[in-house]
């Protein structure tokens, strides 16, 4: 079926409950009046189904192929045309910088272009998508040269860039990197090294590739501290040679076909550092936390293709009859959506999705508040809350982002397992999100092994502000017992990780993922009670959409009835402690 982008959910999110339409009124996004971002919902929209989606099945199919001779990727068929029709349309542009050829818009409208671009061709979508962490890393901790070398062809969407971080020997320990700079007499370093899982790292969507790499210098320290990063081109923008840095083969993988999954070599290639020598984990993690935030869009944006697949085969498929009663009496049976476990499925799939969404652009508007905000204070605390809850976009979204497609296949029965429905390859495509950027027990770790600590607990009393301020100062919010029950687990299991964590870290790591998904829930339940709160004020004023409000409201008491009661038993996990976790001896595996 053809994608149907969420626009009605989106403005409803963005206008009604977020205020998104209001950051006009911010010096930084002036342009950004809910005229524009409507606009933006709906020609995003139309790129997605009727450009991007066409390609997305024989990207699947085709694959990348490598050359061994040269040394040359080639995309699948339709990639390159679509790419073009992205970039010349300045999607690349969309929230890059002004002075080097950006639209300057928030942050929060690249959400909502990566989820759509995410729910038709996700492959596709990982080119540009590395591309703009570089542009950012650039941008930040670049000299004045290389911003002025690479941005505006990377911002076009002329060049598209990398991340090269993991190795052979070596994934999330980037202590052990072995790869090497040195000094060369003219300022830039010879890069030797090899790379593996370098998403873009080679192929024939662009003239130029950019790849940011991390590399030690001579005598540095063997560890995370001892880490510089360098820019290292396919081409050298100056002289248009060819740089020694080639790709070695392709990664062969169970879905994201379409996505040059590649080694990299590189064999002295000329770089440049960015930033001071040493400090390139700092310079990477501007990079990589944007990524972050983008594959968690990629969860959801796999999520709501799987849902619109599996509702559009639930009210067609014909199997069996009502429980109670014939619903189709003039034909051999009713459609499968008539019946309670069906309906199940796809309601977790539509709740799930509609509040992992709450969540994303909840975190996409404090982004823009945090860097564009007049006041001060709301700037730190908005940057709180964007830190802290970039571990739980991640993990959740694409925890949840695949089940959800799993939960799709689900629907479709046998027909899901077949190549001749697309919710087995959503499955495949969705599973890598868990892992890349980051496993999601990383992300949890990250969460309570740094996060929680930072700034003297800052971060997670900035989130406590939001969430008990928001049922101060609305004493009728919607589900407001339950919400009050979740965030008081929540603070529980904060205290619970604040007395065991430092005496003993194996707690913490025991704990880590189910804090995680306890603090995501809670925070989706806060985000549903406001969902809720603006579709009865839609409905008290008869504006809006009806069906849509109404459905907020149906939606909401399923969080809070079936979905949100699994915070209490996270609690119990989390407060049984490591014991049985890490009780196992060496000879019980195998007994």
């Amino acid at each position: 079926m053809q994608y149907q982008a969420p626009a009605s959910d989106l403005r409803f999110l963005l206008f009604d409950v977020l205020g998104v339409g209001r950051l006009h009124e911010l010096e930084a996004y002036a342009d950004a009046t809910p005229d524009l971002i409507s606009a933006v919902i709906d020609e995003a929209g139309k790129l997605a189904a009727e450009v991007i989606q066409p390609t997305n099945q024989v990207g699947d199919r085709q694959g990348c192929h490598y050359d061994p001779e040269t040394r040359s990727v080639t995309t699948p068929e339709g990639f390159k045309e679509a790419y073009r029709k992205f970039a010349e349309g300045g999607w690349t542009a969309l929230d890059a910088p002004l002075e080097f050829g950006g639209q300057g818009l928030p942050h929060t409208l690249k959400f909502v272009v990566d989820e759509m671009v995410c729910s038709t061709n996700l492959s596709l979508g990982m080119y540009p998508g590395l591309t703009h962490g570089a542009i950012s890393a650039l941008y930040r901790h670049g000299s004045d040269e290389l911003r002025q070398t690479y941005l505006e062809k990377l911002i076009s969407g002329e060049w598209t860039g990398t991340m090269c971080l993991t190795e052979p020997q070596c994934g999330t320990d980037l202590g052990m990197i072995r790869t090497r700079a040195t000094p060369n007499e003219d300022g830039s370093y010879a890069i030797e090294g090899t790379k593996i899982w370098i998403t873009g790292g080679e192929h024939d969507l662009v003239d130029n590739i950019v790849h940011l790499v991390l590399a030690k210098l001579p005598g540095a320290p063997d560890t995370t501290k001892g880490i510089s990063l360098f820019v290292v081109p396919k081409f050298l923008p100056d002289s248009g040679e060819r740089n020694p840095a080639f790709c070695g083969g392709l990664e062969h993988k169970m879905g994201i076909k379409g996505s040059a999954t590649c080694v990299m070599n590189f064999e002295g290639a000329r770089g440049w550092l960015v930033g001071e020598p040493n400090d390139g984990m700092r310079a990477m993690f501007t990079m990589m936390n944007e990524a972050r935030l983008m594959v968690g869009m990629q969860g959801l944006g796999l999520a709501e293709m799987a849902y619109q697949e599996s509702l559009g085969f639930a009210r067609e498929r014909l199997q069996s009859r009502s429980l109670s009663g014939p619903k189709n009496p003039e034909g051999p049976a009713d459609p499968i959506i008539v019946h309670p476990d069906v309906r199940r499925m796809l309601m977790r799939q539509k709740v799930l999705n509609e509040g992992m969404r709450a969540m994303a652009l909840f975190t996409g508007h404090q982004l823009d508040l945090s860097v564009a905000h007049g006041d001060e204070s709301v700037r730190e605390t908005a940057d709180n809350l964007v830190q802290l809850l970039t571990p739980v976009v991640k993990s959740f979204l694409t925890d949840e982002g695949f089940n959800n497609a799993n939960t799709g296949l689900q629907v479709l029965g046998g027909s899901g397992f077949t190549t001749d429905w697309p919710l087995e390859q959503l499955v495949r495509d969705g599973r890598i999100a868990r892992i890349y950027e980051g496993t999601n027990g990383i992300q949890a770790m990250d969460l309570v092994g740094r996060k929680l600590g930072l700034k003297g607990g800052a971060l997670v009393r900035s989130l406590f502000a939001e969430l008990t301020g928001y049922l101060k100062d609305n004493p009728d919010a919607p589900h407001r017992e339950e919400l009050k029950a979740a965030i008081r687990r929540l603070e529980t299991a904060t205290m619970w990780l604040a007395s065991h964590a430092p005496k003993d870290p194996e707690q913490a790591g025991a704990a880590a993922t189910p804090y995680l998904r306890l603090m995501a829930l809670t925070v989706i339940g806060y985000l549903w009670s406001r969902m809720a709160a603006a579709a009865q004020l839609g409905l008290d004023k008869g504006t809006g959409n009806t069906p849509l409000l109404e459905s907020k409201l149906i939606s909401a008491r399923f969080y809070f009835e079936k979905l949100l009661p699994e915070t209490d038993w996270l609690l119990k996990d989390i407060e049984s402690g490591k014991g049985s976790v890490m009780a196992f001896s060496d000879d019980h595996w195998t007994a």
